[in-house]
């Protein structure tokens, strides 16, 4: 057995985030065009795709029992979640979403404690305060300019309610790393929630244009990378720890936001910025708990 830097989990989970933001503007763009539903279908299917030679060049092997149980576990919280949230980012700018998905990590911490027997340090709770005061400011910058339209208020309602799947998520990604590698994850996850989609594909699916068939291969290839960065990342540091990273998040989705459909940045950002890498950096000071698998 060898040690890992302790630094290289909070590293490989930062590319991981960094990598579904980037998804996200990818997703947001299909599903502008194709819809949600086949946005996200096509998607894991492609992503599964990809991840066949890999998954057979690792040796093919069908997961054990427990392994089995949190795929499909996770699997579903995600189908529930994955849906909510796109429906929620084609109807308001990428950095409010996510800036309102951030009540997700807060949460999470404390299923971490619930589900997985974590004891929650203080500095991981300061770190998260301190995540959540980030994206406060940010939110009332941007909801404080004006009133917001009934199409605005229902997405914002969908990705709040994806929030809570999104926290379980967090949780249960902890637990599968340390049950299964992350090709195993990354394959059986896109396979599981595709066959999940395809339950409804004779009443919703329909066949993306070019165009969208480029965003929608673009993401599932970037979901495929994003998970295996996180898999790795969630099988060497606790969930508590590696929890505030996802704040992160928020800066890549200015950012992607801005370079793919002209999201303004603010003031507002920048102060909001400072607070949540300042939070992921108490986060990372101690990671006392991780071993190399």
């Amino acid at each position: 057995m060898t040690r890992d830097h302790p630094l290289l989990p909070f590293l490989s989970v930062t590319a991981g985030i960094a990598t579904f933001s980037l998804m996200d503007a990818a997703m947001k763009s299909a599903s502008i065009m194709a819809g949600v539903y086949s946005a996200l279908l096509f998607r894991n299917l492609i992503a599964s795709a990809l991840m066949v030679p890999a998954w057979l060049l690792t040796g093919g092997r069908p997961p054990g029992k427990g392994a089995l149980k949190v795929h499909l576990l996770r699997s579903a919280v995600v189908s529930c979640m994955a849906p909510l949230f796109f429906w929620g980012l084609v109807r308001i700018p990428m950095a409010e979403a996510i800036a309102i998905s951030f009540i997700a990590p807060l949460i999470a911490l404390y299923f971490a404690a619930v589900m997985l027997g974590e004891k929650i340090q203080p500095s991981a709770v300061v770190a998260s305060l301190l995540g959540i005061a980030g994206v406060l400011g940010i939110g009332a910058a941007r909801f404080g300019s004006g009133e917001l339209s009934r199409d605005s208020a229902l997405g914002i309602a969908a990705i709040l309610t994806s929030a809570v799947f999104y926290a379980v998520n967090l949780v249960l990604q902890r637990r599968q790393a340390l049950l299964a590698g992350p090709i195993e994850i990354a394959f059986f996850q896109n396979l599981i929630v595709a066959l999940i989609f395809l339950l409804a594909a004779p009443w919703l699916a329909v066949w993306p244009s070019p165009q969208a068939l480029r965003d929608i291969a673009l993401g599932g290839a970037l979901a495929v990378v994003a998970l295996l960065l996180l898999s790795w990342g969630y099988a060497r540091a606790e969930a508590q720890v590696l929890v505030p990273i996802e704040y992160t998040g928020f800066l890549w989705a200015a950012l992607f936001g801005w370079m793919w459909f002209g999201e303004a940045l603010g003031l507002a950002t920048v102060a909001g910025a400072a607070l949540i890498v300042l939070g992921c950096w108490i986060a990372a000071r101690k990671p006392t708990e991780q071993t190399a698998l």
